[in-house]
């Protein structure tokens, strides 16, 4: 049982933390949005928009950025844009990222390269597309060093990426396609606005201060009104990550209640069979004593049949559950939030220290009270 809630525990905590995959859970994602408060002459209802420049102002003004990466998507969030292979057509995201966005989402490149420093220097007409546009576009076709059609602007593709988030998520990022951000302001007329940052904080920093400090720096450059909660939207992965880590933290240790109690019913189980087996082999122990047996020698005999007892009967069952988690995670019934149940070693290995200590526990109270009959009683026992 202990196996088998543990194994299943294991199965829910892989199954949230795939929702989390493909980006970094110190993360965060900031846009503008409209204001809802009049501050400094300037009305409610104010648009704000985002510009290049802010990554500069933001970095210099806020500590604990590691990777703050600005971008801007043709046709706005979750747009779609006609894009021509030769005689193939699609509708897919165009987005204009900086290099650095890759270290943010964690892609995979499993064919060619992702843009670069020097593709953003030189404003290059290149990109970067995912995994369901070579399928919908090249069919067979190896898509590096072909041309692809977006607006009547063309781009080489130089890398496939792949991302490791899962669902829709995953769904939706392998039909984008990834062009240098300079390059993405002058084919489209973007100029210097930008349509929301995705940002990594550094290791010792919080997410969520950052956002603070980051809405605050902001809200004094675009001059919005402080107690202003309306003008920015943000996502902000922490937040959501950090409730699921409790949670996993509460499963685990129900878990290991629920299984050590079903182990403590199991002591008791076996040390009422070695007491009943003491009670049978008196006259056996009145013997032993009589001839010069020590009491540890008593002690140890029966521990040890308490302990082999408990021992084989423990690691059968462990396999037992083991095989059965296995099974399970073999038999195709995982979901979204139930993916690949698992025993790892090092629960294992510390489920048969517990079952060794079981089984010491469950000689004691045995040994104890074949210590505390009398060789002469024992002798009279039939």
């Amino acid at each position: 049982m202990l196996i088998i809630i543990l194994g299943l525990g294991a199965g829910l905590e892989n199954g949230v933390k795939s929702l989390f995959q493909g980006f970094s859970t110190n993360s965060m994602f900031l846009w503008a949005r409209t204001t809802s408060m009049p501050y400094m002459g300037f009305t409610e209802g104010r648009r704000i928009e985002l510009q290049y420049e802010d990554v500069d102002y933001l970095k210099s003004t806020v500590d604990g950025i590691d990777i703050l990466a600005p971008r801007t998507s043709l046709g706005g969030h979750m747009g779609a844009n006609n894009v021509k292979y030769k005689n193939e057509s699609g509708a897919f995201g165009i987005n204009g990222d900086i290099p650095e966005i890759r270290d943010v989402y964690e892609w995979m490149i499993p064919n060619g390269r992702f843009i670069s420093d020097m593709d953003m220097q030189e404003s290059r007409k290149v990109c970067v597309i995912g995994n369901r546009v070579v399928e919908l576009l090249f069919k067979d076709v190896d898509p590096l060093g072909e041309y692809i059609e977006v607006q009547g602007v063309y781009f080489q593709v130089v890398g496939v990426f792949k991302t490791q988030a899962s669902g829709e998520r995953a769904e939706r990022d392998e039909q984008a396609i990834i062009i240098p951000l300079t390059t993405y302001q002058k084919a489209f007329n973007g100029g210097n606005r930008v349509h929301w940052f995705s940002i990594v904080c550094k290791d010792n920093f919080s997410a969520s201060e950052v956002e603070q400090h980051i809405q605050t720096a902001l809200k004094q450059k675009y001059k919005i009104h402080p107690d202003d909660q309306r003008a920015f939207g943000s996502f902000n992965a922490e937040e959501r990550f950090k409730p699921m880590q409790m949670t996993f933290i509460t499963v685990k240790a129900i878990s290991w209640f629920v299984g050590i109690m079903t182990l403590f019913a199991g002591v008791i189980g076996v040390s009422n069979i070695m007491l009943v087996t003491v009670k049978e082999r008196t006259k056996e122990i009145g013997i032993r004593r009589a001839i010069g047996a020590k009491p540890w020698n008593i002690i140890i005999q029966i521990m040890a049949e308490a302990v082999i007892l408990t021992f084989l009967a423990g690691y059968l069952g462990m396999m037992a559950g083991i095989w059965l988690v296995e099974g399970l995670g073999q038999s195709g019934l995982e979901g979204q939030m139930f993916k690949n149940p698992q025993i790892e070693i090092p629960v294992a290995v510390t489920a048969l220290i517990v079952l060794v200590i079981s089984g010491c526990l469950a000689g004691w109270l045995p040994a104890q009270r074949a210590l505390q009959i009398k060789p002469v009683d024992a002798l009279r026992a039939e």
